[in-house]
């Protein structure tokens, strides 16, 4: 009887080791606006992004501000619209972008809060910009056909859709009982955009240099710094410890990639696939060779952007970095209030890059870049 409950005892202790539900414990957070959700549009790269300038803007000042995401896909749009046109339709087209075009946005029309520029109208409530996407690529595509010439008034065009789904653009506004320009407002933040760099890592690009990366929407032909990927993560757990967020650029299209369970990991084992998703699985290792496979044959792609903003850890001591979605914080398709748990391995895989403060960068390869 007393071999049977010794048995006993070491078989659920077996299996309790192998069937471990997950138990979060914060390890780092850091200051960040709440979530909120992009709706029915793909604009997931200008929400990243902004939520980056918002956690920058309470890392240097203390203050927490709104920004309008929508103000920089209204500026961004045009450029995406020229490229298309001029490059006569062999070019991308369409909802996405990078982080680099909200920065190159703000650089050349400033930021503005959300409360002078919602992207709304007509008594919207939430975005979507299914039919207005649909009015620019049918507008640019006719105007991208080597058959006839553009209409001459093509641009007002673009401007008169943006008009219609987003409403009028901001010139000036009040904000805190002060008057501001969108640039005036950039100052008044004291962002230096200067200080934002793009790094990744791909073994078919130099490292420690910078390339192009032959992304579909890279369509601004943004630089990125390449380097190894140990060196890679390195910078983004040095970036975390020292106080700063990054913005991610990330493949989702995995399995195990679940807003609804609030988890991205990398099983070792195909089997695993459902239940690691609950559970805690072996994770598979995660080469630079191994990167750059999943990248060249397209199981790797730039799907979504989101938010690095701290750590927390399992019961196992298996370290996830804190990702802020834009799903929203409160639905069927969220859990962990809106934050998705991403492992070590999911993110050396399946992170494109990350947009960080130069100053956040490790010395060493801070000194290799020569930033």
């Amino acid at each position: 009887m007393k071999q049977t409950i010794i048995n006993l005892g070491l078989l659920i202790a077996a299996f309790s080791s192998h069937a471990q539900k997950y138990e979060f414990q914060s390890v780092k957070d850091i200051s960040c606006t709440p979530v909120i959700s992009q709706g029915q549009t793909g604009t997931c790269w200008s929400f990243s992004s902004t939520s980056f300038l918002e956690a920058e803007i309470i890392r240097t000042t203390g203050k927490s501000i709104d920004l309008s995401e929508m103000y920089n896909v209204r500026h961004t749009y045009p450029k995406k619209a020229w490229n298309y046109v001029m490059r006569q339709g062999h070019a991308q087209f369409g909802e996405g972008g990078l982080n680099h075009d909200v920065i190159d946005s703000a650089r050349d029309f400033g930021i503005v809060p959300q409360s002078a520029f919602s992207g709304l109208v007509g008594g919207q409530t939430g975005h979507n910009h299914q039919e207005m996407a649909k009015e620019l690529e049918k507008l640019v595509k006719a105007n991208a056909d080597v058959s006839r010439q553009p209409d001459a008034n093509w641009q007002s065009g673009v401007e008169s859709i943006l008009e219609k789904y987003m409403g009028k653009d901001v010139t000036e506004f009040t904000f805190e009982g002060k008057k501001y320009t969108p640039k005036g407002f950039l100052e008044m933040t004291q962002l230096d955009l200067n200080n934002y760099v793009t790094i990744t890592s791909f073994a078919h690009a130099p490292f420690y240099q910078t390339f192009i990366l032959d992304i579909p929407d890279n369509f601004s032909n943004g630089s990125f710094y390449n380097m190894p990927l140990d060196e890679f993560v390195q910078n983004i757990d040095n970036a975390l410890d020292k106080g700063y967020t990054l913005a991610l650029d990330a493949d989702i299209s995995e399995r195990t990639f679940s807003g609804k369970t609030g988890v991205a990991v990398i099983p070792e084992h195909a089997d695993d696939a459902t239940t690691i998703l609950t559970e805690i699985k072996p994770e598979k290792k995660v080469t630079q060779e191994l990167r750059e496979q999943e990248f060249r044959n397209f199981n790797t792609t730039d799907d979504h952007l989101m938010h690095i903003v701290g750590k927390v850890k399992d019961q196992k001591g298996n370290i996830y970095y804190k990702v802020k979605n834009s799903w929203g914080s409160d639905n069927a398709r969220v859990a962990n209030g809106g934050f998705v748990y991403m492992s070590v391995p999911y993110l050396r895989l399946k992170a494109i890059s990350v947009l960080l403060h130069k100053d956040a960068l490790v010395a060493k390869t801070k000194k290799s870049l020569g930033v």
